[in-house]
C-alpha cells in the first residue's frame, strides 16, 4: 500500500497546498508519523483509505478557502471516512454527528437535511473540511491522536490564518478548539462549539448558529454566502 508521502507526491493535493506543506515532509515529526502509519497499516485497518487522506487538500485549494470546518479525526467506522471532515460517500448511512450538523443548519437557517451525507458540495464552495488528525484505526476513535498529524494540520491552519482576507474558522470539539491560538480573531471570525457528536451536541453545539454567523461575516466582507 502506498505511503502517505507517495500519496502526497502523487498530485492529490492542489498545487498551492503542495508548496505550503512540502517542507513538513522533511521534519522529524513527519518521519515518525510515517513510520507509525506504516506499522498501523501492516497490522490494522485504517481510515480513510490512504488515497483519500489528503482529499480535503485536493478539493479546496488554498486560495479558494473561505470557511474552515475543523473537527477531531475521521470516522472509525468502515466505509464512512473519505478524507473530508464529517462527510461520507453517497449511499452511506448518515452518521449521527453529521445528522446533528444538519439539524443545527435547519434550526439556524431553515435548510432541510439532505438525503445524503457527502459534503463535497461544501468543499467546492470554499469550505475546507479538515480534521486535526487525518487518520484513525478502524473502530478506535482518536487512536492516531498525538502521533504527528497535529503539527501538520496546525501548519495548514497557520497558513490560512496568515492570509490577508478575513476567513471563518469553525472549531468543533476540544481538539479543534486547541487550534484557536493559531488564529488572529481580530481579523478572522473564530467560532467555537462542542463537537456535534451525540455525546456533546447538547452542551452547546445545538444553538451555536455558526452557519448563519458565517454567512453574515462573509457578506460583511464582500464574499458570497455558503449554500449550506
Amino acid at each position: 500500500m502506498p505511503s502517505i508521502t507517495a500519496e502526497w507526491k502523487s498530485g492529490a493535493p492542489a498545487p498551492a497546498w503542495r508548496e505550503i506543506l512540502r517542507p513538513e515532509f522533511g521534519k522529524p515529526y513527519m518521519h515518525d508519523l510515517i513510520a507509525f502509519l506504516d506499522a498501523e497499516i501492516a497490522e490494522h485497518r485504517i481510515h480513510p483509505n490512504p488515497a483519500n487522506i489528503f482529499r480535503a487538500f485536493s478539493l479546496t485549494d488554498f486560495a479558494a478557502v473561505r470557511v474552515v470546518v475543523l473537527g477531531q479525526d475521521p470516522y472509525p467506522t468502515p466505509g464512512h471516512a473519505h478524507g473530508l471532515a464529517f462527510s461520507v460517500e453517497e449511499g452511506v448511512e448518515i452518521p449521527r454527528s453529521l445528522q446533528n450538523i444538519f439539524k443545527e443548519i435547519q434550526s439556524d437557517i431553515g435548510t432541510p437535511p439532505p438525503r445524503g451525507g457527502n459534503l463535497e458540495r461544501w468543499s467546492r464552495q470554499g469550505v475546507f473540511l479538515l480534521n486535526t488528525a487525518l487518520t484513525v484505526r478502524s473502530g478506535a476513535s482518536e487512536s492516531h491522536k498525538g502521533r504527528g498529524w497535529e503539527p501538520f494540520t496546525s501548519r495548514a491552519i497557520e497558513a490560512l490564518a496568515a492570509r490577508p482576507e478575513p476567513l471563518v474558522f469553525m472549531l468543533w470539539g476540544r481538539n479543534a478548539r486547541d487550534k484557536a491560538p493559531l488564529i488572529d480573531a481580530t481579523r478572522h471570525l473564530v467560532l467555537e462549539a462542542p463537537h456535534p457528536s451525540p455525546l456533546s451536541a447538547d452542551r452547546g453545539f445545538f444553538g451555536c448558529r455558526h452557519f448563519s454567523r458565517a454567512n453574515e461575516f462573509l457578506r460583511k466582507h464582500g464574499a458570497a454566502e455558503i449554500a449550506w
